[in-house]
């Protein structure tokens, strides 16, 4: 009796659980999924790699179900777009993409990453060869690691890989769909038609529809205003600008020592440029560490060190390497296929904005010393000897060998006294304080050269 009375009471109990709980697939049907939407909708690059970066962390945050990217690009860097891609691929919540006219280049290796691809009628996809900045392919190197890049993308996504790899490589034939000499390029019909979109829609709206889902709400990601600053100041072009500003400061600052305008300028540069990149995680405390090591290194070769050796050139070395490592993220050494693109690109931006803050810095200079604008800077006025100004050539050569005292501080430029007179000097070999015995040993060029006297006493 006691062990029907269990098996009646077990079985009563789990009637009243299944028919009390509804169903998974009532659930489904009833709930309101949660939707997570953002725009690429600009060059793939780190600014656009930072806000995926947010919107996939902010998806996760509120539990969204979905991810929905609305897109219309040309392209843009391939470290930014693998950094997306990779994201993509390795995200738990479904993610689709709503072309809105171009998915070129990067645009189209992020979107054959997504789940499924939606289509604006007149879209394209497709044409994700490697190019420089003036759109001539690069060399195969870089094609090779695309095309690794587009068929791994395509496999893990569920379509032809090697329709994928004809998207990079003009030498691809695949018959019936691209000929050998051209990238290969899909139109909306097309890539519906070789398993590249799911469908054409022509808003967002029609895209959730064609997904399948009918009770929904939509979640845009909204972007502050440091969100603006940051994504600005870590475009290229706005760090190959602030490079200049901080080796142009530099530059000036090196020409007439002590803290005036360029120090406050190369000051201000380094800190918009290296700022952005230390709060986004891609510049570390050493990489900026090695820049301003390289700074001070350039600048005791150039107060306290005769000549130009080792100091300034490793300080030169340690400069662009702080500057140029500061730019990318760390990236493992681990196999063949090691896209150093991100690399050579920041190196070539830093390069070039170096030698034209340089070259810039030297025409300003001159530009400043003769423009009437800024007169007042330099001695506009000539000492002809015919209105009595001369200078004794036998005064300044009795001096050599005399000992005095500095009047001013020599770092290297100064005034001495010898002899009760005022005389231009410049110290042979780093600086000499104010009041120190002096020697000359040396003139040349109307310029006296003095060292300092050391008491052995």
């Amino acid at each position: 009796m006691i062990k029907y009375s269990k098996i009646l009471l077990g079985a009563v109990i789990f009637s009243f659980t299944f028919f009390s709980i509804p169903s998974i697939s009532a659930y489904d049907s009833t709930r309101t999924e949660l939707i997570y939407k953002f725009d690429i909708k600009e060059e793939i690059a780190p600014p656009v790699w930072r806000n995926t970066q947010n919107a996939f962390a902010e998806a996760k945050e509120i539990n969204a179900d979905h991810i929905l990217i609305h897109m219309n690009t040309y392209g843009g860097l391939l470290d930014a777009a693998d950094s997306i891609r990779t994201i993509i691929l390795q995200s738990k919540i479904p993610v689709y993409i709503f072309i809105d006219n171009n998915a070129a280049s990067a645009g189209a290796l992020i979107s054959i990453a997504c789940d499924s691809i939606y289509m604006r009628e007149g879209a394209n996809i497709g044409a994700a060869t490697v190019v420089d900045q003036s759109g001539k392919p690069l060399p195969d190197k870089y094609q090779s690691y695309m095309r690794s890049l587009m068929r791994s993308t395509a496999e893990a996504s569920g379509r032809d890989p090697d329709i994928a790899q004809a998207m990079v490589d003009p030498r691809v034939y695949i018959e019936n769909v691209s000929d050998t000499g051209n990238v290969l390029t899909f139109t909306t019909s097309e890539a519906i038609k070789y398993n590249y979109c799911e469908g054409k829609a022509a808003s967002i709206s029609e895209v959730i529809a064609l997904i399948g889902i009918t009770d929904y709400k939509v979640i845009e990601q909204e972007l502050s205003a440091m969100d603006h600053i940051i994504g600005f100041l870590i475009k290229p072009y706005i760090s190959g600008i602030l490079i200049m500003l901080i080796i142009g400061g530099i530059y000036f600052e090196l020409q007439s020592p002590g803290l005036g305008f360029p120090s406050a300028a190369a000051i201000m540069g380094a800190l918009l440029y290296f700022a952005p990149l230390y709060m986004e995680g891609i510049a570390e405390h050493w990489e900026i560490a090695l820049f301003f090591v390289g700074v001070v290194l350039i600048a005791i070769e150039i107060f306290a060190i005769p000549g130009f050796g080792i100091a300034g050139i490793s300080g030169i070395l340690f400069v662009i390497t702080g500057l140029t490592l500061s730019m990318v993220e760390s990236f493992e050494l681990q196999g063949s296929d090691v896209n150093i693109t991100p690399l050579v690109n920041a190196l070539f931006t830093v390069i070039t904005a170096t030698f034209l803050s340089i070259v810039g810095s030297i025409y300003l200079s001159r530009k400043m010393l003769t423009s009437k604008a800024f007169g007042h800077l330099a001695l506009a006025s000539t000492q002809d000897a015919m209105e009595g100004f001369s200078i004794s050539e036998d005064t300044y050569a009795n001096v050599i060998g005399q000992r005095g005292i500095a009047h001013t501080k020599l770092r290297p430029a100064g005034k001495v006294i010898i002899n009760e007179e005022h005389f231009d000097a410049t110290a042979l070999t780093g600086f000499i304080d104010k009041g120190k015995e002096i020697e000359v040993v040396k003139y040349e060029t109307a310029q006296l050269f003095v060292i300092e006297i050391k008491n052995n006493g």
